[in-house]
């Protein structure tokens, strides 16, 4: 893979984005992962090192919600489950990790949808 190349790109940009962005037991980090159909969501506490919670368009929870929609509604989907779980594990502050990815689209539509259903970032 050559520097020029977009996967290596968001790579670095991921890397650029996480030496400034560490999750908590207070604050974890909302990362996101988008693919060419699908977006991922977690909710990951750096130091324990583990998962909280996570979301995805494959939840069966929002599996049949999601067909026939476009990928910006379908990330709207996940940001209000996301945030949905993440309340109900006592999880209100977290600090998002846009993947490398630019605030907009998916992205932004997934994030603004977890802060309308009150997770706060």
């Amino acid at each position: 893979m050559s520097k020029s190349e977009p996967r290596v790109q968001r790579y670095r940009r991921h890397a650029r984005v996480r030496a400034k962005v560490k999750g908590v037991a207070l604050r974890p980090r909302l990362c996101v992962f988008r693919s060419l159909n699908h977006i991922y969501v977690q909710v990951i506490d750096d130091l324990g090192g583990h998962t909280l919670v996570s979301a995805s368009t494959l939840d069966p929870e929002v599996r049949t919600e999601v067909a026939g929609k476009v990928k910006t509604a379908r990330a709207e989907l996940v940001g209000s489950l996301v945030a949905r779980r993440a309340i109900e594990k006592g999880v209100n502050q977290v600090v998002f990790d846009r993947g490398g990815y630019k605030y907009h689209g998916r992205v932004k539509a997934l994030a603004e949808a977890a802060r309308e259903a009150g997770l706060k970032f």
